[in-house]
């Protein structure tokens, strides 16, 4: 069953129902300011910090669900509507939203009146705008009054939602109903003390009337579906003090039959220098200058409208870098439009803000953001290299790194705590990403601090030989990478045995002693060491090189030496040396991180496809057969039905769910890149189309959640719900996917000296065409695909037969045609 369907060519997801299973969102901005945008206008803004700059109120674990947001009420005659249909659930003769890249627009007729608005964060600004028109479709002149809405956070989103002994005495505003461009009201809570920003929200009009405070508003034990003033049909004019500031206008509208009408709403967040806070001597008025520079920037529907159009265009330049066509649409439609667009939220986010995420609990992932960066890097580099700094900026001396930093301060996150031993070698693989992507070498000369302590500086370069040797230099009994308090997988807690409820097992140790190992690690060691040796060569640095190699090849050794099972890769060793993910257990028997990660590493690879004896052939069927559903393939088998102590969350999940069985969808990836490594195209794409949503749309009340971005999890088969999505837009999986799809599937990667041309995506697309912007240069690829397995394309580059898969690098500004034939 679907709820609405895509609308490839304007580049949006158009929803036909605000009864879909679950809000289904937007994100809008992607520089500094952000909204969280549902179908149904819920949501909330933030300035660059969801926790620390937090603009708008958003209510989470909420009844109904979806409370809170930018919301605007008609009142008609009596008749009171909102065209989001939430808050107040009147019923809608029509309703419409289109999700488009940074922008939504939300339509809802009733009673003969069309009111449509188009939200969206202009570039270079630190606002949402939004964009109201209203149009009368009946055959008689209408006269009906707007109440705009939005309740106004505190600034700091925890202390928001738990100080109320001190909140509730804070609130302060001011109004300007005659301001140079229509009405304002400035949210100014704490600006008196140490605080140097506001929030301003704008109508480009004189409004009829404004409110301030929240329960004069809503009315005592109303909820805002049922607000008191749109009810009324009048303003209350209340000024909030204290208790809960809220900004509402009202603007009163009459239009002949066919006539539109268009308003102009600005939410913004204002920062002045500490000498210019105030705009009078007793620092009591604010300084509105730049509120009012703001406003006047979209004071007209015609300057909003460039706005918007300049917006459209900038996601044209960025998709332009990378294309897919086909004649599979949905291939085309995820390659070219939602994938990559979820790359930049991703990219933005981290894991921090979200319909699932709060905001308040997380910042920007260490481990997280350099894996967003690979499906990232080809659109905007000079941002990955800004992000790259601000990560290793974060890193310890001794190469290991805070988990998580906070985005506001660039800082890292002591709540989160560090060990996580995988850690360190994602910033090689993100350095080693942007140098291919950019053949920016200086990068790696940039001076970094450790821990951001001033007069730390070395080069980045340092860093990663740090992130190296920490690994060398943590290893066990078995010669495998130690865990520590874990690795990619946050619930695999070898180390913690806990047995207090509520107590953190990610930063708790409860047992020392050096000894729990991880396979994975070990894996992604090898092919991070590999890299980390590369980089080394590139820069002259020889026998740096080649002490790295030797290492790698131990590790890899005792990868085939420790971590075989016989049938495929063991997860770990525990704290007392016995093997996880071992078929001598009757749950977790097989985990899917090692399979995948070894085999992109190339350890145990053989002869190919039909070399039956080779781990890496073994392995991976061993996935498909006991990993495998319809819905993508579980992250274990079988899962654990009892709390294992020496193994941590993993077992605290129900059978099925996230790292318990469930579908953990940013592995999958890892499963189909080796796929591809071994030459078996056709199992990669079924894989990739099993968790890939525009696939999955058929099945949106199953999956119930959006059907153009991937979810971070699926139930998996043992789950009493298995197929059902959790944890939308905020995933690895976004990269990760777009890697597999784009370098591996698709089959163009960038080198360090050259395109990498080697598709290998089975038979089901047997031609397409890839355009890749790379370095300034265009390449258009045209593939000719049998699918056989194990075959590698022949290269053609502008009428010439080339041996192997390199098509070096062009000057910038010319065109490159190369054809493939598998």
């Amino acid at each position: 069953m679907r709820f609405g369907h895509f609308d490839d060519e304007a580049r949006e997801y158009v929803i036909t129902t605000p009864h879909t299973p679950y809000p289904w969102i937007n994100y809008l901005g992607s520089e500094r300011f952000f909204s969280l945008l549902s179908h149904q206008a819920g949501g909330y803004s933030f300035y660059r910090d969801a926790k620390m700059r937090r603009l708008t109120r958003y209510r989470y674990n909420n009844i109904p669900a979806d409370a809170g947001g930018r919301y605007l009420y008609v009142h008609d005659d009596g008749d009171v509507w909102t065209p989001s249909w939430l808050p107040v659930k009147a019923d809608l003769d029509h309703f419409e939203t289109r999700h488009g890249l940074g922008y939504s627009r939300i339509t809802g007729e009733r009673g003969g009146l069309r009111v449509s608005t188009l939200f969206f964060v202009p570039l270079g600004e630190d606002a949402e705008v939004q964009k109201v028109t209203v149009t009368n479709i009946s055959d008689a002149e209408k006269t009906v009054t707007l109440f705009s809405f939005v309740e106004f956070c505190l600034w700091n989103a925890q202390d928001d939602q738990t100080n109320y002994q001190r909140n509730l005495s804070i609130g302060e505003v001011e109004v300007e109903q005659d301001g140079p461009h229509g009405s304002a009201i400035i949210h100014k809570t704490e600006y008196r003390e140490r605080r140097d920003h506001y929030a301003v929200f704008g109508v480009n009009t004189r409004a009829d009337g404004f409110d301030t405070d929240r329960d004069t508003f809503v009315g005592a034990y109303n909820g805002l579906g049922e607000a008191a003033v749109p009810r009324a049909g009048v303003s209350g004019g209340s000024v909030a003090s204290g208790w809960y500031p809220i900004g509402s206008h009202s603007v009163r509208v009459t239009l002949a039959p066919g006539e539109s009408r268009d308003l102009v709403y600005v939410l913004g967040y204002v920062e002045n220098p500490q000498d210019e806070k105030w705009a009078d001597d007793a620092h009591q008025v604010v300084n509105k200058e730049r509120a009012h520079a703001l406003l006047g920037r979209f004071a007209t529907s015609e300057q909003t409208d460039a706005a918007f159009e300049a917006l459209r265009a900038y996601w044209t330049d960025l998709l332009s870098t990378y294309s897919v066509r086909s004649d599979d649409e949905k291939l085309d439609r995820m390659v070219n439009i939602w994938n990559q667009y979820q790359c930049m939220v991703t990219f933005n986010m981290s894991r921090s803000a979200s319909f699932f995420e709060t905001g308040i609990g997380r910042g920007m992932g260490f481990r997280d953001s350099n894996q967003d960066l690979l499906g990232f890097v080809h659109l905007i580099p000079e941002r990955a290299r800004e992000r790259i700094v601000d990560i290793a900026s974060t890193q310890f001396s001794d190469g290991s790194a805070y988990h998580q930093y906070q985005p506001l301060t660039k800082r890292g996150n002591n709540d989160i705590g560090s060990g996580f031993n995988d850690d360190p070698l994602w910033l090689i693989a993100g350095t080693a990403a942007y140098v291919k992507e950019t053949g920016d070498w200086s990068l790696l000369d940039e001076p970094v601090p450790f821990d951001n302590e001033a007069g730390s500086e070395v080069p980045l370069f340092d860093h990663l030989t740090r992130s190296f040797e920490y690994t060398v230099n943590h290893r066990g009994p078995h010669g495998l990478p130690l865990i520590g308090r874990a690795d990619w997988n946050d619930c695999l807690n070898l180390n913690c045995f806990s047995t207090e409820p509520g107590e953190s097992f990610q930063t708790t140790e409860n047992k020392g002693g050096g000894a729990a190992e991880s396979v994975f690690i070990a894996a992604q060691f090898v092919l991070y060491g590999e890299e980390y040796a590369e980089l080394a060569e590139r820069r002259g640095l020889g026998e740096v090189a080649s002490q790295a190699r030797k290492v790698v090849e131990e590790v890899r050794q005792a990868v085939l030496d420790h971590g075989w099972d016989g049938r495929w890769f063991l997860r770990a060793y525990d704290y007392f040396g016995n093997p996880v993910g071992t078929d001598a257990t009757p749950e977790g028997k097989i985990w899917i991180e090692p399979q995948g990660f070894a085999v992109m590493a190339g350890i145990g690879v053989g002869d190919g496809p039909d070399d039956t004896e080779a781990p890496a052939v073994q392995a991976l069927d061993a996935v498909g057969e006991m990993l495998g559903t319809p819905h993508g393939l579980v992250l274990q088998y079988p899962a654990y039905t009892t709390y294992r102590i020496e193994l941590g969350e993993v077992s605290t999940y129900p059978p099925g769910y996230k790292e318990n069985g469930g579908i953990f969808c940013h592995n999958n990836p890892w499963v189909i890149i080796a796929e591809t490594v071994l030459g078996r195209g056709d199992r990669a794409f079924d894989y990739y189309k099993r968790i890939t949503p525009a696939y999955r749309e058929e099945i949106s009340d199953v999956h119930r959640l959006e059907p153009y971005v991937y979810a971070q999890m699926i139930a998996g088969k043992q789950a009493p719900r298995a197929g059902e999505a959790k944890n939308s837009w905020l995933t690895g999986t976004a990269a990760w996917n777009f890697v597999a799809v784009s370098q591996h599937l698709l089959g163009v990667r960038p080198g360090y000296d050259g395109l990498v041309v080697d598709p290998q995506i089975g038979p089901e697309v047997p031609s397409f065409t890839v355009t890749r912007v790379a370095r300034g240069a265009t390449y258009e690829i045209a593939v000719t695909n049998s699918g056989a397995r194990g075959s590698r394309g022949r290269l053609v580059v502008d009428g010439a037969p080339v041996e192997g898969n390199l098509v070096p690098y062009a000057p910038a500004g010319s065109t490159v045609r190369v054809e493939v034939t598998l």
